[in-house]
């Protein structure tokens, strides 16, 4: 069975007729004949197989079935107005920004693209923490613009940048005594869970060129604590409970790092951070500004 599209102009005419009350009238405005308006309102019942008025004379008034057609035109008219609108209007400062990260990523990020929008409110900045594989998807299925990865993405299906690199770093409690040796005093502490810790030790244990690390089995490691809000990973910390693994940002932006202490590996641990988008996704002009903003805060970093 085919597509049916009743003609736009009988639906035009229609329209005009139940808004004039008259077909003189919409004769008038339409620059037709009243025979027209007579002929098109006849066609028009014609393919909806029903009577849209019942006529009086000179008169009509509107059936069931008329008020229907009448609500679905005007409907059509607006939406493809605001069809039009969107086609023809991309206003660099407008619209909604979406991203996702990781949540000490979040952290760095929304303090400074929050001025943007406080610049300009018609921008509105929407952040979601996530984890790789979760923003990858989401991006994939189209329900974020863009998302910052650790890993770098399948080609195929993402287009990318490098913005730059973050330091891990393995945090525990000041009062920890880390002149013994590592693998004990970990697992001594136990670990503050969060949805990176996973990947973030991993990866510190084989970068770090910490021997006694690097044959450390992540699993065996007890978790004395899970916090999902990066803002609250720390604090258990702070009060000598448990040690974690996260971003140099997130220490920085602790409000007391004097109650931590951050282990200096022999080698730096370093985290690449990929911007990704949808393969050939065209971006709205916003988020020129947008980026602008993400690029120069790992430029200065």
């Amino acid at each position: 069975m085919g597509l049916f599209v009743l003609n736009p102009v009988w639906l035009e005419t229609f329209i005009t007729l139940v808004d004039t009350g008259h077909f003189t009238k919409t004769a008038e405005k339409l620059y037709m004949t009243q025979p027209g308006v007579s002929q098109h309102i006849s066609k028009l019942e014609e393919a909806c197989g029903y009577d849209l008025i019942k006529r009086e004379k000179k008169s009509f008034a509107i059936t069931e079935q008329g008020r229907l057609v009448y609500n679905h035109a005007k409907a059509l008219i607006r939406d493809e107005k605001r069809l039009f609108e969107k086609l023809n209007f991309d206003d660099p400062l407008s619209g909604e920004c979406t991203l996702a990260c990781s949540g000490s990523v979040a952290l760095l990020l929304y303090p400074k693209l929050l001025q943007l929008q406080v610049q300009h409110p018609n921008i509105h900045i929407n952040i979601k923490a996530a984890p790789n594989h979760q923003i990858l998807a989401d991006i994939k299925n189209g329900q974020i613009d863009q998302g910052i990865v650790t890993d770098i993405p399948n080609e195929s299906f993402f287009d990318f940048e490098t913005l730059g690199q973050e330091e891990l770093c393995l945090i525990l409690p000041q009062q920890a005594n880390t002149s013994d040796r590592y693998a004990p005093l970990l697992l001594e502490l136990g670990l503050i869970n969060h949805p990176d810790a996973e990947h973030y030790l991993s990866l510190y244990f084989k970068q770090s060129k910490e021997q006694e690390l690097t044959q450390l089995d992540v699993s065996k490691i007890p978790i004395v604590g899970s916090i999902n809000q990066i803002s609250q990973i720390l604090e258990p910390i702070a009060q000598g409970v448990g040690f974690t693994v996260l971003p140099r940002s997130a220490v920085d932006g602790f409000h007391s790092p004097e109650h931590l202490q951050v282990l200096r590996p022999p080698q730096p641990v370093m985290e690449s951070l990929y911007l990704v988008c949808k393969k050939n996704r065209a971006l709205p002009a916003r988020y020129h500004a947008f980026n602008t903003i993400i690029r120069q805060i790992w430029a200065f970093n």
